[in-house]
């Protein structure tokens, strides 16, 4: 029996790193320039989550987040609500070494299951700080969670997986999310990701979702790439993504946001991302960095505790300042991980685009030079751009 075979061909795709911006015909001031978004129906001064990891979000830094100007997302399927002391299970999983870690949060997060009055209590500390409340699970949980999350007051809900599309083909008698009843079930926004192409990113917006979530495999902690092989570079991710967001308006009239999420580690990398078409990014290295941290210097990914096949290093991330200071500064480093905020406006400044959409349209292209033209002092010294 023969078998046809049709040859592959290869697309050229990017990453941040290699992609640079290119300034317009004028410039602004920094102090006229409006980089607040609003994305499921919430108003972010800065276009900026925390990823819901269990190293970077707890109630506590989702308060100090949201008072920053961003918004952490909650994972309700981690420590936070599985054990009511969670300080003694995230000083297990810093202290262990690299052979043990594995097993170690393997267990940690099989042997005690998720509890509501936990993701009530959670949700509810949030919602007294006066930040928004964003809270995330998996698909197979999410209905349970959502109805849970609404009745608790949380703001909106992202239902995140690896990889998120609308056709899921499952084993008898096994029944996957339906999205769209979902979504018209929830009483809450529903946000939804992640995805890299612009085919999926269209249907998982034709389902009614708020915004979706743009990225598989680049963030810090994640090994999927290495697992699976499994991957888009952002840049290309983010363009495609925005391609779709443009069709879906087109033939709805309805603005569906995008979020960069993986792989966004500097300030640069925040405005490359935006270029090409993000409405806000997802971050998880650059806030376990911080003081508050709940990963005590350490960083892992939410596919790290499979029980199966785990998708996730721990990796070590230090120590630097406080939420406040990454986000709003002032800076006390040159590499761009801190004072976010300000380095997006004057980003936005120097390239002369006032708004978020004028961003947008901002002209962006191939460079592959980018990180090394003229820089060989700094990456013999390991200073700026090189820091280690």
């Amino acid at each position: 029996m023969s078998t046809l075979f049709n040859p592959k061909s290869f697309i050229r795709s990017y990453g941040l790193d290699e992609i640079a911006l290119v300034p317009s015909d004028i410039t602004l001031d920094p102090d006229v320039v409006n980089i607040s978004v609003s994305i499921a129906g919430i108003k972010m001064p800065a276009p900026i989550f925390a990823s819901a990891m269990d190293s970077v979000v707890s109630p506590h830094t989702a308060s100090l987040i949201g008072k920053a100007g961003g918004v952490g997302v909650l994972n309700l399927e981690g420590v936070q609500t599985r054990y009511d002391d969670p300080n003694p299970i995230l000083d297990q999983i810093a202290l262990v070494d690299r052979a043990g870690y594995v097993p170690l949060m393997q267990r940690l997060y099989q042997d005690q299951p998720v509890r509501d009055d936990l993701v009530i209590s959670r949700i509810q500390e949030i919602k007294a700080s006066g930040s928004p409340v964003v809270v995330s699970s998996t698909p197979q949980s999410a209905t349970r969670l959502g109805v849970l999350a609404a009745k608790a007051g949380a703001d909106a809900f992202l239902v995140q997986s690896t990889v998120t599309s609308t056709q899921f083909k499952g084993k008898p008698g096994q029944v996957p999310l339906d999205l769209r009843l979902f979504c018209s079930q929830m009483p809450i926004p529903v946000m939804v990701g992640n995805s890299t192409t612009t085919s999926v990113t269209l249907e998982l917006m034709r389902t009614g979702v708020a915004a979706v979530f743009i990225g598989i495999g680049p963030g810090a902690a994640c090994t999927t790439r290495g697992v699976l092989g499994v991957g888009v570079p952002m840049a290309t991710a983010m363009v495609d993504a925005a391609a779709a967001r443009a069709s879906y308006y087109q033939e709805s009239g309805r603005y569906v946001a995008v979020i960069a999420d993986g792989g966004i580690v500097t300030s640069g990398d925040i405005c490359k991302a935006l270029a090409c078409g993000a409405d806000a990014v997802m971050m998880g290295s650059p806030f376990a960095r911080a003081i508050e941290a709940p990963g005590r210097g350490f960083h892992w990914g939410m596919a790290t505790p499979n029980a199966v096949l785990p998708r996730g290093a721990r990796i070590q991330v230090g120590t630097t300042v406080g939420i406040e200071q990454i986000m709003n500064g002032p800076s006390n480093t040159d590499d761009g991980t801190q004072n976010m905020v300000g380095a997006i406006r004057t980003c936005f400044a120097t390239l002369g685009a006032a708004t978020m959409s004028e961003m947008h349209q901002i002209q962006v292209v191939v460079a592959p030079s980018l990180r090394t033209e003229g820089k060989i002092y700094q990456q013999a010294q390991q200073l700026g751009m090189y820091k280690k």
